[in-house]
């Protein structure tokens, strides 16, 4: 009996080792899948800002260039005025 219950140890213990191996090695699979999950999260943030600061830029451009337009149709109108008022065609 003394060699039975020493062989029954055995065999659990090595259970033990091998459920520990098996709880670590998935343990690490995860921690690898979130460093991934991170890694990836944070390159689609920063992608994310550099659209945006793009985004802005061209707003910017935009509105430049609308204020621009505003004010060459403005001076047309006045050019169109001088002309018919010195007695032109436009």
């Amino acid at each position: 009996m003394d060699a039975g219950t020493t062989l029954l140890g055995s065999l659990l213990a090595c259970a033990g080792v091998l459920g520990a191996a098996v709880v670590a090695y998935l343990g690490k699979r995860g921690e690898n899948a979130l460093n991934g999950y991170s890694s990836l999260t944070e390159k689609l943030q920063s992608e994310r800002d550099r659209l945006e600061r793009q985004i802005a830029e061209r707003d910017t451009r935009i509105d430049e260039l609308s204020t621009m337009h505003t004010a060459d149709q403005s001076e047309i109108a006045r050019l169109r005025l001088d002309i018919h008022r010195l007695g032109g065609a436009p």
